[in-house]
């Protein structure tokens, strides 16, 4: 151990309790704990693994009417009080994003995407606006970024939920390549138009997959009602 390069070997008991808050503030270990679901559902295995029966007999039928019906009120509240449960987003580890590592959130990329526009470095605030928008429509299950995927591949994704934003996801991909590995600088007006465009996904409703659609692949978008404006043909 190199002498003042780690913190002491024993720390004091205020050191002590910072260093473990800083432990626990880890990501990970938020995203280790179980929901509300999943505490409901070991309850009611436990519940029902705990019924004594004599032998050679089974459950009897108004027990499992009951259980069931307890459970599903159960179930009930909790989504009523808690709301459906979360799918753990795929970004919360050290997920890559467009051949990076990146364990920061949508806010902090766009933060760190207004800060460098606000100094003038538009290359990387096109960059980081970019996978903000793409970490945010993956955080909604509107598409997949996973490794190996291209700014390019997100935007067609993005497109089936979105198809009249199918122009500007494709615009600001060029623009994401530009930067990042064309060394292009980039300018204010690429980054607005991809700032708008990401705050307009944050207001749009998706078109989902139609899942009685004859015809309709699995995971691709169901067109837009034909009366309605503006809607590509």
């Amino acid at each position: 151990m190199r002498p003042g390069a780690f913190a002491p070997v024993e720390p004091t008991a205020p050191d002590a309790q910072e260093l473990l808050l800083d432990e626990l503030a880890d990501p990970a270990y938020a995203a280790a704990q179980p929901t509300w679901f999943d505490l409901l559902s070991q309850a009611a295995l436990e519940w029902f693994q705990s019924l004594q029966f004599a032998p050679g007999e089974g459950p009897p039928v108004l027990a499992l009417v009951i259980g069931g019906v307890l459970v599903a009120l159960a179930v009930l509240v909790a989504i009523l009080v808690y709301g459906l449960p979360r799918r753990r987003t795929r970004s919360r580890a050290a997920g890559e994003l467009f051949g990076e590592s990146d364990r920061r959130s949508v806010k902090e990329l766009r933060r760190a995407s207004a800060a460098a526009a606000a100094r003038g470095d538009w290359a990387l605030a096109i960059a980081e606006r970019f996978r903000a928008l793409a970490r945010s429509l993956d955080e909604r299950t509107l598409l997949a970024v996973l490794p190996g995927t291209t700014a390019h591949e997100a935007a067609r994704q993005a497109a089936r939920a979105f198809p009249a934003e199918r122009e500007a996801l494709d615009t600001g991909a060029d623009a994401f390549d530009g930067v990042r590995y064309q060394g292009r600088d980039g300018d204010q007006a690429a980054y607005e138009a991809l700032r708008m465009l990401d705050e307009r996904l944050q207001q749009a409703q998706p078109i989902l997959p139609s899942a009685g659609a004859p015809g309709s692949p699995a995971g691709t978008a169901s067109s837009p009602a034909p009366s309605r404006a503006g809607a590509p043909s």
